[in-house]
């Protein structure tokens, strides 16, 4: 954990020290090096293994693989006068309160003062690590809870101590959030804090549930995973992740530390979960928990399930409830929940216990744990990445039937929950004219939610931007001080005809009268690029003329936003594929986040980018060779990170590839997105923005049929070799020939428009082809390429 706190701090530009243990003996390795107990090779080893790990893990703990080098390991003995320099010294050791404590003994002579101290734990009491550290310490003294693994998941918890100064607090908090893109929750000191305390208790009822009404590991993680807004891996899958026996020390924390009126029954495994602890059935770091995963001779992974009955591994059975099969088609999270626990099958039964205990029991803790429903909801959607927190999805499941329901089963209703009700309230939340407001149960009335300076929400926060246009797939919204917006609001984002026409709308509107314009939205992710199923319909019905028109459309649309005589700022996050990846590209300017995953991926459908993107990368390739730099080196890794689909794996890596510009901003907390990209527009605009090219470009360097035959080459090698299939080789084909600027007879320089028509001719002729078609309903399908 320590060593992957460690990458995260060197993802956001912060040298950083990592300190750990000194081994005891010599690994057989270092004996065969002649090496010593003295030598620092050895006694840097455990902090060393522990950063090459966070390095070659996944998923991976840096942005890129050189960041490694902004941290520097040494150890407990010889280092720690090396934190007289730090300003913030964070302890990860074990979960130990005494270990804890002489650790921070040692530590104490060498901190320098006002330097920040903060334990890193998941649940010890931050009052009595305090309790022997000078007055001084203490007050610069904190605990912080990095949820695993901290580059990805959005929550940190911060915990005062008794004495802990509220300026060393807003100064962790605020950097934290600004710096390390971190989602912050202040916490109280008690045991477990906020998101780890209903976590546990949500898996205890889970346990129960499930023995309740007989079901299996596959039915339980069909029932409480993405049905119910929670990922994928649901609950035993997380539970393989984190170790059965992880989840069993933050347990025997609750056991052993909550408050007296807490019942201790409320926090037990089952027999069968205390039978894999004595047999070592862990989960993923013993490769064997609730789950087993075998590989087989032909490469690929066998996963099969723990039968809880005999602890033996038996093959993934599939798993059909009736109410979840209809409840897929629900689209939102709060409907489809609530027609769920709607029903009177086992899956409604299920959930109505195993939700029911655990919405009752969240409300039961405040203000134990939390003054705020805001703090407990932030709290477990930024940190168990549940879609929805417990009362947003109490909301959702509607708080006057859940409680008659909890009265029809003889359970009792929170006293915050009957008062709330008494007084007329029938949600946590309200929405009016723009603003979210929350149930303050300490006054039994609405109060704003409040939202950090430089945040811009646009749906839930405390004032929603104003809607100048609407429409199905898209809406454009005034941000306030001249910028305008325009927000995607297709499934998962996808470009069609009416995203197009609202971006083109909103460039209106900004002739007209704004001074800027933002492109981005508060999805799940930016956008999955091009609606695939909209051209899937149009090329079965041959409806060419229909497709070659939205290609053209969305031609004119990025040329347009690339030559605005206005700022545009395009602000994408995580998944910006295919058409996506295009707008963004078209930007003058883009503000990213840094967990931004961006590429070309045309070609995993059998086709090849026909929105200007293969154009905008070529430009910039040839754009930034240096005089007499090699052109055809350039070409071939451009068509080989268009060819292979190449996504980023961080904002940080598409500046690499060729998908961001260095004088792109990037922004590390996804919450700050928007608000960086209105600031990041308004500086264009102050500055008298004037665009560096004001005319579409003739000058685009192309190689012709010289570069052609080369690329062909690497093609037919390829092919040869079987490393792709013949659908394979046509589409790279296709890809070449845009590339190259088609077959002109040497190395020359042609118009931006040239290359589009290139790309579009390129992308109709693939949609007639049987295995692009193939392709595309399979990607649809399955969400997975075929490789045809």
């Amino acid at each position: 954990m320590g060593a992957r706190i460690a990458a995260h701090l060197a993802n956001c530009g912060i040298p950083t020290v990592l300190l750990d243990v000194v081994p005891a003996e010599l690994t057989p390795e270092e004996k065969k090096k002649g090496l010593d107990l003295t030598a620092p090779a050895v006694r840097n080893r455990v902090a060393r293994a522990g950063l090459e790990a966070a390095r070659k893990g996944t998923p991976a703990a840096f942005f890129r693989n050189d960041l490694v080098n902004c941290v520097t390991t040494g150890n407990f003995e010889d280092h720690l006068s090396w934190l007289a320099q730090a300003d913030w010294i964070i302890e990860a050791i074990a979960e130990d309160l005494e270990i804890k404590r002489s650790l921070m003994g040692k530590v104490a002579p060498f901190r320098r003062s006002g330097a920040v101290f903060s334990t890193n734990t998941s649940g010890l009491s931050i009052a009595r690590l305090a309790e022997d550290l000078p007055e001084e310490f203490r007050r610069h003294f904190l605990g912080t809870h990095f949820f695993n693994p901290p580059r990805y998941l959005h929550l940190v918890e911060i915990i005062p101590g008794p004495d802990t100064l509220p300026e060393v607090l807003d100064a962790v908090s605020e950097f934290a959030d600004v710096r390390l893109g971190k989602g912050v929750v202040r916490a109280k000191d008690t045991p477990n804090f906020i998101a780890n305390r209903l976590g546990v208790y949500s898996v205890c009822e889970v346990f129960r549930a499930m023995e309740e009404e007989g079901l299996s590991i596959e039915e339980v993680d069909q029932l409480t995973g993405p049905a119910i807004g929670w990922p994928k891996s649901a609950t035993f899958g997380t539970l393989d992740l984190v170790g059965l026996d992880v989840f069993q020390s933050a347990m025997r924390t609750l056991i052993q530390h909550a408050p007296s009126e807490e019942p201790r029954d409320l926090f037990r495994l089952p027999a069968f979960a205390e039978q894999m602890l004595a047999r070592g059935l862990l989960g993923a770091k013993t490769g064997s928990g609730f789950y087993e995963r075998t590989k087989l001779r032909s490469g690929e992974t066998e996963i099969r399930t723990l039968d809880p009955a005999t602890l033996e591994y038996q093959p993934r059975k599939k798993v059909s409830f009736a109410a979840l099969e209809t409840a897929r088609n629900i689209e939102d999270t709060g409907s489809r929940v609530r027609m769920l626990l709607q029903s009177e099958e086992t899956a409604g039964r299920f959930l109505r216990k195993f939700l029911g205990r655990t919405l009752a029991y969240a409300a039961g803790r405040i203000p134990e744990i939390a003054d705020r429903v805001v703090e407990v909801d932030r709290a477990m959607r930024w940190g168990f990445c549940w879609e929805l927190g417990p009362f947003e999805l109490w909301d959702a499941a509607g708080v006057p039937e859940t409680v008659q329901q909890m009265e029809k089963d003889g359970r009792a209703v929170p006293e915050h929950i009957a008062r709330m009700l008494a007084s007329g309230a029938r949600r946590f939340y309200s929405q009016a004219n723009g603003t979210t407001r929350y149930f303050d149960f300490s006054q039994a009335a609405y109060a704003p939610v409040d939202q950090p300076a430089g945040v811009i929400l646009l749906h839930g926060g405390a004032a929603a931007p104003p809607v100048i246009r609407e429409s199905p797939d898209a809406r454009l919204l005034d941000l306030g001080d001249g910028v305008a917006c325009v927000e995607f609001r297709a499934k998962m984002n996808t470009i069609g005809p009416g995203v197009i026409a609202m971006v083109h709308t909103g460039l209106q509107e900004l002739a007209r009268g704004f001074d800027a314009l933002v492109i981005g939205n508060q999805g799940a992710n930016f956008s999955a690029g091009a609606n695939l199923a909209l051209l899937l319909r149009e090329i079965q019905e041959k409806n060419w003329g229909e497709i070659d028109q939205t290609i053209r459309q969305f031609q004119q649309l990025n040329m347009a936003i690339k030559y605005s005589p206005k700022p545009v700022v395009v602000a994408p996050f995580r998944m910006t594929l295919g058409g996506g990846c295009e707008i963004t590209l078209a930007a003058p300017h883009t503000q990213s986040a840094a967990e931004t995953y961006i590429g070309l991926v045309e070609t995993g459908a059998g086709l090849v980018p026909a929105g200007g993107g293969s154009k905008e990368m070529l430009l910039r390739a040839m754009d930034a060779l240096p005089p007499g730099g090699d052109a055809l080196a350039a070409l071939r890794g451009l068509f080989k990170i268009i060819g292979l689909a190449t996504v980023s794996g961080s904002a940080e890596e598409a500046r690499r590839l060729g998908f961001l510009r260095a004088s792109d901003g990037i922004t590390m907390n996804p919450d700050r997105l928007l608000g960086d990209a209105k600031t990041a527009a308004l500086q264009m605009t102050r500055g008298n923005y004037l665009l560096a090219q004001p005319n579409p470009r003739a000058d685009v360097r192309v190689l012709g049929e010289g570069g052609l035959a080369e690329l062909k080459i690497g093609i037919h090698q390829m092919r040869r070799g079987g490393f792709i299939s013949e659908h394979d080789a046509l589409v790279a084909g296709k890809l070449a020939h845009v590339l190259c600027g088609g077959k002109l007879s040497g190395a020359a320089a042609v118009s931006e428009q040239y290359l589009l028509d290139l790309e579009r001719e390129a992308f109709l002729s693939l949609c007639a082809e049987e295995k692009t078609q193939a392709r595309i309903e399979h990607l649809l399908k399955t969400g997975k390429p075929l490789r045809n």
